[in-house]
């Protein structure tokens, strides 16, 4: 009986320490939050980043995966070097494309901007300091990535961009905003 009570004692001792350990754990999701929110901060203002480039992220703990396109090498690693300057982020596993040279497709990257942001509607996106919809071009195959305020807007930019001469073909991939 004796040593039943002590078991029952230490059991015990040993699930309070838990649940207080638990207790006063940071909130795991607030730290999650808090990680998306910076890394998305470092990357929209790192120096080069245009509409003609995109970022996307997955914050899994401590290691960050960064995926997306970059026109330009340079963008590829400052982006990762910013990122691992960040308090909590352990690991980063780039995975950003780095985009072909052509002349061909920057001159589809120009013609796709006027287009779209040229459109009356359209053109209110472009006064935002990184324009939301972002034009990812990769062999005459073009991608719309971003966010736009309603479903009018995508199909329209969609229709401006499939509109110019050279494109092969479009994937609007841009998201309505539901503000």
């Amino acid at each position: 009986m004796k040593l039943n009570l002590q078991c029952f004692a230490l059991v015990a001792l040993s699930m309070a320490a838990v649940v207080w350990g638990q207790g006063n754990r940071p909130d795991a999701g607030r730290g999650q939050a808090r990680l998306e929110k910076e890394v998305r901060h470092e990357l929209v203002m790192l120096p080069f980043y245009d509409v003609f480039d995109n970022f996307a992220y997955k914050v899994e703990g401590g290691t960050v995966t960064l995926l997306g396109q970059v026109t330009q090498p340079n963008l590829r690693s400052d982006a990762e070097k910013a990122v691992k300057r960040i308090e909590g982020v352990e690991r980063v596993n780039n995975q950003i494309e780095v985009l072909p040279l052509s002349p061909n497709d920057d001159r589809i990257r120009r013609a796709v901007y006027r287009a779209i942001y040229g459109t009356p509607g359209l053109d209110r996106y472009a006064l935002q300091a990184v324009p939301p919809i972002h034009i990812i071009v990769k062999n005459g195959n073009v991608s719309l990535e971003g966010a736009v305020g309603n479903q009018m807007d995508k199909t329209l930019a969609g229709l401006k961009a499939n509109g110019v001469s050279g494109v092969f073909s479009v994937k609007n991939n841009l998201q309505v905003d539901r503000k």
